[in-house]
Order: C-alpha cells, then structure tokens, then sequence
C-alpha cells in the first residue's frame, strides 16, 4: 500500500540543491525553485504528508571550466555532494523523508551515498530505482565531456575518484552500492564504451527496447521484485527518463522515452510497494521548458509515488 495509508504522520522534507556544476549545459540550478512554484508541497500534503521546507543547500558557484585530469569542476563537485550527503543524512537519521530537488544528478553521489550509509548502520536492505534515459556508468576514460553528471552511478559503485568513490565513508571502506542493489529504468542513450562497461559489471537494466516489448508493468514487477518490510527503496528520478514530447525541460533530451500514462504507472506501482523512503527529483531545467510545464508534470508524478492513483477498481487486499 501507499505510504500515505501506512504512515500518515511522515514527515517529508525538501532540500533543495540548485547547482549544475556537473552538466554539460546550464540551467538545472534552477530546478529546485521551478518545482515549489509547480506546487510540490502543496501536492505532497494534499496526500498526507507533513511537509518541512528546508530551503536550499548552498555551494560554490560553477566556474564552467574545461575537464582537468578527466573531470570537469571535480572541486566544485565533491563540496555539493558532501553538502548533499550531509543533508539527507540528517534528515534520514531524524526518521525523515528526504526529498532531493537538483539540480544536475552528480547529486545522487551524495543523496544516495548518505541512504546507503544510512541503511548500512541501520541494517537494512537497500534497492535503488534509477529512472533515467541514461546509464550514467561513465569513467573518466570513457567519456570526453568529463561531465561528472554522467558517472555518479559508477562512482556510487566504486569506479571513479577517490574524493567521489569514498564520500559515502562506508562501514568497511567499501562502495557506497553494489551493482546488485541497483534497478535501472527508460535507458536509451548509452556510449558504446559504457555499454560494455554496464554489462562487464552486470547492472540490471530495463532499457526502453525491454519495456516496449514486454511493458510497463512487467518491468516495475521485476525491478520491484524481492523487496521485503526490511527493504529501504530510494527513487532517483531524472526528468529525462520522461519523453521530451510531454517533459522538454532537461538538458539532455533523447527521443523514445515513457509516455504519460507509462510513467504514472511505474510511480504508481513504487506507491504499491510501500517501501518508498527517500526520493531525488533531478535534472529539471527551466531555462529549456515551456511555461514551467516539466515541473508540473514532475510534480503530478511525484504525486503518485505517494498514492494518487487512477485505479479505479477496489485494491486487492
């Protein structure tokens, strides 16, 4: 069932991350702002929810510096993240909903590194959906950019630098994610030397070819599948995972991706779950929407994954 059925007195909190010092194009800095305008709080209670506003992180600006060594503004990069991982801690600790609003998804390093830390002192399991229309497995070997929003999910693995590798300071010194622990959903722009790179290290992947062919609802039950009351399940939701025919704001658009009703049932079934505990909502940028329409789709998904849902025959159960 919905979280709202199960825990009416959750208190989500907002922290907002407005920078996009590791994107190729500017303007994520402003996502945090375009969704409070696009109603998320309000959305969020109207479902249940206690809901803290806890503003914006601050950070250093983006200097919009070539790479150096293979990373583009890694300096920059690892304050936000640690500032990130800081925040969603504390939140977490405090028994929290945490709610990241980026900004570009370097930030999931930090958001998802403090889960990770979090659920590995707690003792519990951990799985992460990663919605998105790419892999974001890049090295600085791999990719030219050195975007580092295009790695954090290698470096949450361990393939990186250090200063990312490590931010997490697992128990044990170890990754913050095992490859295992990880769904990736809507991928459909990979480079050639990242897909050998995810297959060489075995990520689960439902590609849009894979929800084409079986759909929507086959592909959430099987990257859902094995979640037990001990499981923490964290969304890291890129607004580009969306088809830039109803989500033009992102910066890096790529044709083919879900429908409307596609996405709503795949935040739908999350809500089914009841194992929904943090959330990233990343890589929204105004600057490239159309009458802050993103945002509010953004916001109505959002929407689900806390129990809105057109389901209009009795719930089993």
């Amino acid at each position: 069932m919905p979280h709202t059925d199960t825990a009416p007195h959750l208190i989500a909190s907002l922290i907002g991350a407005p920078t996009d010092i590791g994107a190729g194009a500017r303007g994520a800095s402003m996502g945090p702002e375009a969704l409070r305008v696009a109603g998320l709080q309000q959305a969020l209670e109207s479902h249940g929810l206690a809901v803290v506003d806890r503003g914006n992180l601050s950070g250093p600006a983006n200097p919009w510096q070539p790479p150096q060594g293979g990373y583009r503004h890694l300096t920059e990069v690892v304050e936000w993240n640690q500032r990130v991982f800081n925040a969603v801690y504390a939140e977490l600790q405090q028994g929290h909903f945490p709610i990241l609003l980026g900004g570009d998804h370097c930030l999931g390093l930090g958001s998802i590194g403090a889960v990770a830390r979090y659920c590995a002192e707690a003792g519990k399991k951990l799985r992460v959906l990663w919605l998105d229309a790419h892999t974001d497995f890049n090295t600085s070997e791999l990719t030219p950019s050195g975007n580092v929003h295009g790695m954090p999910v290698a470096c949450l693995c361990g393939f990186g630098p250090g200063e990312l590798t490590q931010l997490a300071g697992m128990p044990g010194g170890g990754p913050a994610l095992r490859t295992d622990q990880i769904r990736q959903i809507g991928i459909r722009s990979v480079d050639a030397g990242e897909k050998r790179f995810v297959h060489q290290h075995g990520l689960e992947v439902f590609d849009m070819r894979y929800i084409d062919e079986v759909g929507m609802r086959q592909t959430m039950e099987r990257a859902l599948d094995g979640l037990d009351a001990d499981t923490h399940l964290h969304v890291s939701f890129d607004v580009d995972f969306l088809d830039p025919a109803i989500a033009p704001g992102v910066g890096t658009t790529v044709p083919g991706g879900p429908t409307y009703r596609e996405a709503q049932l795949c935040m739908e079934m999350i809500a089914d779950s009841g194992r929904l505990a943090s959330l990233d909502i990343m890589e929204l940028n105004p600057a490239l929407d159309v009458r802050n329409q993103t945002a509010v789709l953004a916001v109505d998904l959002v929407e689900s994954l806390f129990g809105k849902s057109t389901l209009m025959r009795a719930r089993a159960g």
